[in-house]
């Protein structure tokens, strides 16, 4: 598929971008960003992307609900809306669509939520599903020929990302978000029975040139964003051949010509620990930190679902290992599989302790549509109702082979006691001690920084339960690891916010 890139003679299109509201979760990290003056953790990349894919002449308006309210003009001034969204947004997609109709403005929608539940929408004007790099030139050619446009435009083909433009970062009001966004690849080489990824994107890790990625740090950097980017992609080594080869090296040289003005966060499988030369090359490149799914310490659990990078392995060890060579380690854990006994909570517990993730994103098992968890079980007859898309928020979309109370009380006993302001502090010290910083500078007390000590302490220290652990805590950093107040800041907020998401005592 060739690239769209050719001027359109027809009319002048206006067009407004929305991206839905983010209800409180997890990773919605709300709570923590008003520590720091923020108010979304993440731009809207698939839409400013998309807005990338629009003929030059065209004009162009973004509106993240995250950010910013959506306005009667702003739907009035469009001759369409796009909107994209994941299953977490449906409520806000629902007003969005309310707000077009009174204005008779088109609507287009595309992302994760349209792409498998396009048929509950019946009021949208268009579809633009699956991968838009195929599929929205298909829609602006119909525009273009002046052809009747197609409820759907859809595709069982992935897209060359080679051929994907660098997305229009200039539409972000860059101050508001805590994070930068940049996507290197897409497709898993692994089929986690849980996971609907592959469905999406395929098993198939497609990459970015390196030329590509540095065209997007250099747009980045000269909208002058200084601070964390967290690369998108599902799993950042699915490809790791190319990734040492080519991408690496590239950022490496790219940091260093800028100095140093990016810190990376990337999510990868657990794999990493095993190849000690990609370790120490992320860590050069700037990586800081990434995101793995360990979902359980049994081994029962494991095989159920198909995590087969996790089997037959010493996870703690592993984590440990990638924590040594310079990456903070958060994680994904879940309680629910058919072969959860009663002992899988505390062993749940323990694990989270030991390793020292203090980012553990604990959910019950859900199943999304489309993948082989939902197959199965609706081939047995126990799925009862749609996946929220919030894992974190106590619901389940299926019957569970466990008593639905037990687990219920055992899925609370590890969100208290593994977030709880003692076993938490606890657990940030022993990663503090396995953590190994690389690159390590003198901490600058910067105004951001200062703000966020300045509101932590009337906060957390004065305020809140628990603020006696954050004292101790707090001083404990001071004496034994002084060049990591910055990450202890940080790390009280974050527990700050995930008592709040969780309905813990703050």
């Amino acid at each position: 598929m060739v690239f769209f890139r050719v001027l359109i003679s027809y009319k002048v299109m206006k067009i407004l971008l929305v991206y839905p509201h983010y209800p409180d979760s997890f990773w919605s990290f709300r709570h923590a960003l008003r520590f720091i003056s923020k108010k979304a953790a993440v731009p809207p990349l698939g839409l400013i992307t998309v807005s990338a894919m629009f003929p030059p002449s065209w004009e162009k308006k973004l509106v993240d609900m995250n950010v910013t309210s959506l306005e009667p003009a702003d739907i009035l001034w469009a001759d369409f809306v796009f909107i994209s969204a994941m299953y977490i947004q449906k409520e806000s997609v629902d007003f969005i669509i309310g707000e077009c109709l009174k204005q008779r403005t088109r609507i287009v929608a595309g992302g994760p939520l349209f792409t498998q539940e396009y048929q509950n929408y019946p009021l949208i004007d268009c579809f633009i599903l699956n991968e838009a790099e195929i599929t929205l030139p298909m829609f602006l050619s119909d525009l273009e020929c002046g052809r009747a446009l197609q409820k759907v435009y859809r595709t069982d083909q992935f897209a060359d990302i080679t051929l994907s433009p660098v997305p229009d970062y200039h539409l972000l009001s860059m101050k508001d978000y805590a994070f930068m966004d940049i996507q290197v690849t897409r497709g898993c080489p692994f089929s986690c029975e849980f996971c609907e990824i592959t469905t999406l994107l395929g098993n198939r890790v497609r990459m970015k040139s390196a030329g590509q990625v540095m065209k997007e740090l250099d747009a980045i950097f000269k909208l002058n964003w200084r601070g964390p980017v967290s690369v998108v992609d599902d799993n950042f080594i699915g490809n790791k051949p190319l990734l040492k080869r080519y991408l690496l090296p590239a950022m490496t040289s790219w940091m260093k010509s800028h100095k140093y003005p990016f810190v990376f966060s990337a999510q990868t499988s657990i794999n990493l620990a095993d190849d000690d030369e990609l370790l120490s090359m992320m860590a050069e490149a700037g990586f800081s930190s990434t995101f793995i799914g360990i979902e359980s310490p049994s081994p029962e659990s494991l095989h159920e679902c198909n995590k087969v990078q996790n089997k037959n392995r010493n996870m703690l060890h592993s984590v440990r290992k990638i924590q040594r060579a310079g990456l903070l380690v958060s994680g994904g854990f879940i309680v629910g599989f058919d072969s959860d006994s009663p002992e899988v909570f505390q062993q749940q517990i323990d694990f989270i302790q030991q390793s020292g993730i203090v980012s553990a994103m604990v959910g019950l098992l859900n199943a999304p549509k489309n993948t082989k968890l939902y197959e199965r079980l609706g081939a047995e007859n126990r799925l009862v109702n749609e996946s929220s898309g919030n894992n974190t928020d106590f619901s389940m979309n299926f019957i569970p082979r466990m008593n639905p109370v037990d687990l219920i009380s055992g899925y609370r006993k590890i969100i208290n006691d593994i977030y709880t302001t003692r076993p938490y502090y606890q657990r940030i010290r022993r990663l503090m001690v396995n953590y190994r910083r690389k690159n390590a500078r003198p901490l600058k007390f910067n105004f951001s920084i200062l703000k966020a000590l300045i509101k932590s302490i009337l906060i957390i220290g004065l305020i809140c339960k628990g603020r006696s652990d954050f004292w101790k805590f707090m001083i404990w950093t001071l004496f034994f690891r002084p060049g990591s107040m910055a990450d202890a800041i940080e790390y009280s907020i974050y527990g700050y916010h995930f008592r709040t998401v969780y309905g813990l005592r703050k």
